[in-house]
This record gives C-alpha cells, sequence and structure tokens, in this order.
C-alpha cells in the first residue's frame, strides 16, 4: 500500500446504497435495486452472485487497496485463470454496474461493487475466525475452509456467528474485518522485507493463503501483535535479523519468501 499517510491511521470507507444485480445464472441489466439494511450487512443482489463472481470482486478489491486499476493478466494470475475467461466475466460483472472497465488500463469497483466486496471479505473472515475459536482449527488451516464455506453461508449465520464471537474486529492473521454496515479500517502497511532498518515495528497482520508459510511465522514467533526491530540483513541470501521487543539480544533470520508474507507498522512509542 502506498501513500504519504501516517501508518497508524486508519481511514474507512462509506457505505455504499445502490447497484444492478447481477445474476447467478443469468445477467438481468436494470433490475430494481435495494437498500443495504440500516441493521445488518447484507447483500443488495436480488439473488446470490455466483462463487466466480464472488472470487473475482474479492480479488479485484484486493489488487485495487492501493488506489490503481486491476489489469486483466493480475486478476487471471491471482485466481489461476485463462486471461480470455476474465475478459468474459469483467464484460458481464461491468455490464451488471459492478465494476469500471477501461481497455488497456484495467478495471475498478463501483462502489456499489466495493460493497459486495466486502460482504465476501466479512464473510471469509469470520469464519476464519469462528473456525479458529471455536472449533479448534489451527490458523494454517482455514483459509481454504472459509474460501469454501463462503459462497455457501447465508448473511444470518455470519452475524450468528459473529455475536458468538463477541463482534471481532480482526481475523486469526490480523486482517481487519468489515463491519456489518460496510466500512472497513485500512492502514498503510509495508512488508517486513520493505520496512526501514532501526525502526520499531508492529506486525499488523499476515498473509493466509500459504499454510507452510503460517506454521514457520508461528514457530518464529512473528504473530499479529509483536513488537520486533530489523537489525540488519544477512550478506548471504538475504534473510532480515530481527530483534523482539521482549528479549532485545535474541535475534531471528526470517528468509525472505517468509518475511514478504508478514505486514508491519511503524510503533511510534
Amino acid at each position: 500500500m502506498q501513500g504519504q499517510h501516517d501508518p497508524d491511521r486508519f481511514t474507512v470507507r462509506p457505505r455504499a446504497t445502490h447497484y444492478q444485480s447481477l445474476l447467478k445464472t443469468t445477467h438481468c441489466p436494470g433490475r430494481s435495486t435495494h437498500l443495504v439494511s440500516e441493521h445488518i450487512f447484507t447483500s443488495m443482489v436480488a439473488r446470490p452472485l455466483s462463487p466466480s463472481a464472488e472470487d473475482y470482486l474479492k480479488a479485484i478489491y484486493g489488487l485495487s487497496e492501493n488506489g490503481e486499476a486491476a489489469s486483466t493478466s493480475a486478476i487471471a494470475e491471482s485466481l489461476d485463470i485463462q486471461p480470455p475467461s476474465v475478459t468474459e466475466m469483467i464484460k458481464r460483472l461491468a455490464e451488471a454496474g459492478l465494476l469500471e472497465h477501461e481497455p488497456h488500463r484495467g478495471v475498478r469497483l463501483t462502489r456499489p461493487g466495493e460493497v459486495e466486496a466486502l460482504r465476501i471479505m466479512r464473510r471469509h473472515r469470520i469464519l476464519e475466525t469462528y473456525l479458529c475459536e471455536r472449533l479448534g482449527y489451527s490458523w494454517h488451516d482455514v483459509h481454504q475452509e472459509a474460501e469454501r464455506l463462503e459462497h455457501a453461508a447465508s448473511d444470518h449465520l455470519i452475524e450468528q456467528m459473529s455475536l458468538a464471537l463477541g463482534a471481532p474486529s480482526h481475523d486469526p492473521h490480523g486482517a481487519p474485518i468489515p463491519t456489518k454496515m460496510g466500512t472497513i479500517e485500512e492502514t498503510d502497511l509495508v512488508t517486513l522485507n520493505d520496512a526501514p532498518t532501526g525502526t520499531r515495528l508492529r506486525i499488523r497482520a499476515v498473509r493466509d493463503e500459504d499454510p507452510d508459510g503460517l506454521r514457520s511465522i508461528a514457530q518464529e514467533g512473528l504473530t499479529p501483535g509483536k513488537l520486533v526491530t530489523i537489525s540488519g540483513e544477512a550478506a548471504s541470501d538475504g534473510s532480515i535479523r530481527v530483534s523482539f521487543d521482549t528479549d532485545s539480544e535474541v535475534e531471528r533470520s526470517v528468509p525472505p519468501e517468509l518475511a514478504k508474507q508478514i505486514y508491519v507498522v511503524s510503533d511510534h512509542r
């Protein structure tokens, strides 16, 4: 995430209000739109989006978080789908009013598309949290399980899970959970390998897609909330040496491929 913002300052995306529906089997332009409930964050689609369409919206949201448009090739790589299939889905989503597409410049979600993406993200992250906290799953096992469940669970079930968990604000990997009103806390994060040497850092989040990476992160104690300082870079393989706030004399050597999965902010204290 780029920009000159204070890394500890959060911004909140506003709530969307209307959009055309993309049906699970057929595109129906012109269908009347719906309001977001004032009490619960529900889909504004008359009938459910297909799992594929939901995956596209979520992927595009993630690829455009830095304010840049998402390219067709980046979407294809993110979803492991051939570019011609991506082009066809982009056309459908654009016709439904969920994204804007400029040829050769990429795509951006419209406000309606963004709120739908946030709804899917809320499902995913609450499911991950419930699986960890209530069903005893390890944090490296929950991502794929949540990927499957997020398309089947009803909004009502998700809200009941959230209530049972005490309305958590972050998932087990440190990612913010969108609120039921369709807003999300955002901050400027950098990966550990891009953070400056000698700066006190707080680990905010870790990527959740790589089970082996998550196991290694847990073994090294580099979990969200921990305070670390980069003391230097190893000369041979590019590993990063970090020390913990609780014991500055103990250093860990973090491989570069692992450091890229850890997101941090400067800790000003």
